[in-house]
């Protein structure tokens, strides 16, 4: 994302490198910015690490070969002019506007600021436990975890490289790297564990230099074995330029493949997903080399070359003005076609302030550095310019800081939720233990079952809803947790059956964290039994796998006479505004909305005969 296009050596550019970018930065705006268009586009930042070690290496041994020597300040400083300026205005503008909107946008935003500043995201975000695949809070610079990783890179490789090229022969060298960044993927697939039970173990994995790196070591020794702008270079091709073109439109298409079928809470993302995107980029570079092909000609066309050159401000600006958007809009849906439209929108703001600063900014700086301060009578505008983006950073940050809540507004109905359940209550506790039916004679129903019926399993946004649940169905009984998926249901029900604490209606509302599978719900319906009516809460969340879980859900209830949904999404579609910051956690009055939503299902229950059954109930075999 922030290596400089430029080279010193009698080679001026490395081909293809632009167009490699903007295929990486394409695959993560249309992860970022376009709900479900590339489910697995986070893999475009791999594909940046490759490129940066592939290049750094490369501009670092071209110098030693050229002066005997790495001048390490001189590196760093070109580094920090092309980092450094393009990050501060990011950061001055995104953290003033987060001011100025305030709530959920503004939790957590100190510690960013000090990780953008520092390069010290990714270990800041892991030590306050925040997590890339539970976005529950909008986190202004979450993005910067990956400049964070990159910096380090740079400021530690250099006497790295220093100390290897002490080794005489290129082999051990090439060897000893390559087997970091394996041994890299392979801590990234142990860290990681299963995602989908542990979200903050992947988030570790996802964020840690020491797991996440692999991609800049790969690249890394595939400049030392190429040695890529080398004067004294082999030019001689070993392979077709046709076969070499082959290679590197089959990479290209793994990689797109590989960002259409990945997923962040996937286990297959750390076991070896990144890594086979790893892989296949060094490909795709090793072919773009070759002398005769046309495939580099392909990548350094005008608009790929263009879109490559100014990746790093595109990945600066992107992720902030999407929260942002997200933020000011809280009734706009970040879903579905409403999603699409604040993609739309904030691509477009991404690419003008982009360009804007690519052209007056980091240009400038990256042509003059400190030269600027030398005549300043000549460059009054770009000093001003400079002038204004230091005052930016400095009341936007101090702004943004004063204004920060302690919590967001998801966390907040979460803890009342818990709170809710803690509290005692004078309803009855004990379970109604359930008798086999054996009349079809319908009775008058009350408007709604007794709370003393009803079990509720769920996740986090039933724990949010707990205030208004408790009070809408008293003595209802609430097992819910954060982060819980559906398939941890039938392990719930047969602890709470074995306890005997099971009810004669059961409410499970469990779609939120991740796609079900219909498997799943017969298992649930076979341990609570046919003399148990079944209730199942549809999703909502901005998130790829909500329709696929509504779909089941609703098929699934269509199928059984004592199964009904709760459409808890249609529910609150109108009023988005009564959810928290991260459109899935309601406040109180969408607690309420949540509630009702079920009252409806359990009424329509209530009004019909119960179900005739002449067998035992397998649960009372004991």
């Amino acid at each position: 994302m922030s290596s400089s296009t430029a080279v010193s050596s009698a080679r001026e550019r490395l081909p293809g490198l632009d167009g490699i970018r903007a295929l990486a930065i394409v695959l993560v705006l249309s992860y970022h910015l376009f709900p479900g268009l590339a489910p697995g586009g986070f893999v475009g930042v791999d594909v940046f690490l490759v490129v940066s070690g592939y290049l750094i290496t490369a501009l670092l041994l071209a110098e030693h070969e050229r002066t005997g020597r790495i001048a390490l300040g001189r590196f760093w400083r070109r580094r920090a002019r092309r980092l450094l300026p393009a990050l501060a205005l990011v950061v001055g503008v995104s953290a003033t506007a987060a001011a100025l909107i305030g709530g959920d946008v503004l939790v957590g935003v100190g510690w960013q600021i000090l990780g953008a500043a520092t390069f010290s995201s990714n270990w800041l975000a892991i030590a306050q436990g925040a997590s890339y695949l539970e976005q529950t809070s909008p986190e202004l610079l979450r993005h910067a975890w990956s400049l964070a990783v990159e910096e380090q890179f740079y400021l530690l490789w250099p006497l790295a490289l220093m100390a290897l090229l002490l080794i005489p022969r290129r082999a051990p060298r090439v060897l000893a790297v390559a087997a970091l960044a394996v041994a890299s993927a392979l801590a990234m697939a142990l860290v990681a564990g299963d995602p989908a039970a542990d979200p903050a173990a992947a988030s570790t994995a996802y964020y840690s230099t020491l797991t996440h790196g692999g991609g800049l070591l790969a690249g890394a020794a595939l400049a030392m074995a190429r040695t890529p702008l080398s004067s004294g270079r082999a030019r001689t091709p070993r392979i077709p330029a046709r076969v070499a073109d082959a290679a590197a439109a089959t990479a290209a298409i793994g990689i797109v493949l590989a960002a259409s079928a990945l997923a962040i809470d996937a286990a297959l993302a750390y076991r070896g997903g990144m890594a086979l995107v790893v892989a296949l980029t060094v490909v795709l570079l090793v072919a773009l080399d070759h002398p005769e092909g046309r495939a580099a000609a392909v990548l350094d066309a005008p608009v790929p070359r263009w879109i490559g050159e100014r990746s790093y401000g595109l990945y600066l600006w992107h992720w902030p003005i999407i929260v942002l958007m997200g933020s000011a809009l809280p009734a706009v849906e970040r879903a579905g076609t409403g999603g699409w439209m604040l993609g739309a929108v904030a691509l477009a703001a991404s690419v003008a302030l982009t360009a804007a600063s690519y052209r007056w900014l980091e240009q400038p700086v990256r042509r003059n550095g400190l030269g600027l301060l030398r005549r300043p009578e000549r460059h009054v505008g770009r000093l001003a310019l400079a002038g204004g983006v230091a005052l930016a950073v400095t009341v936007g940050a101090g702004a943004a800081v004063v204004r920060s809540p302690g919590a967001s507004s998801a966390a907040a109905a979460i803890a009342a939720g818990e709170a809710a359940l803690r509290a005692p209550t004078d309803a009855p506790a004990a379970s109604v233990p359930p008798q086999p039916i054996i009349t079809t004679t319908p009775t008058p129903p009350p408007s709604t079952p007794p709370g003393e019926d009803v079990l509720a399993i769920g996740d986090s946004v039933m724990l949010a809803s707990a205030p208004a649940l408790t009070e809408r169905f008293p003595g209802i009984a609430i097992d819910a947790a954060v982060s819980r998926q559906m398939r941890q249901a039938p392990e719930i029900l047969r602890g709470l059956a074995e306890r005997g604490e099971l009810r004669p209606v059961v409410v499970v509302a469990l779609g939120t964290n991740g796609p079900i599978e219909a498997e799943t719900l017969d298992e649930v319906r076979n341990i609570i039994g046919p003399q148990r009516e079944l209730v199942l809460v549809t999703t909502q969340a901005p998130r790829s796998w909500t329709d696929g879980v509504n779909s089941t859900l609703t098929a699934f209830a269509e199928r059984y006479r004592a199964v009904e949904l709760s459409d808890w999404r249609a529910a609150i579609q109108p009023r988005l505004d009564l959810l928290a910051g991260d459109q899935i956690h309601p406040g109180p009055t969408g607690g309420e909305v949540y509630a009702e939503a079920l009252a409806a299902p359990l009424t329509r229950l209530a009004s019909l005969p119960r179900v005739t059954d002449y067998l035992p109930d397998p649960l009372d075999q004991r």
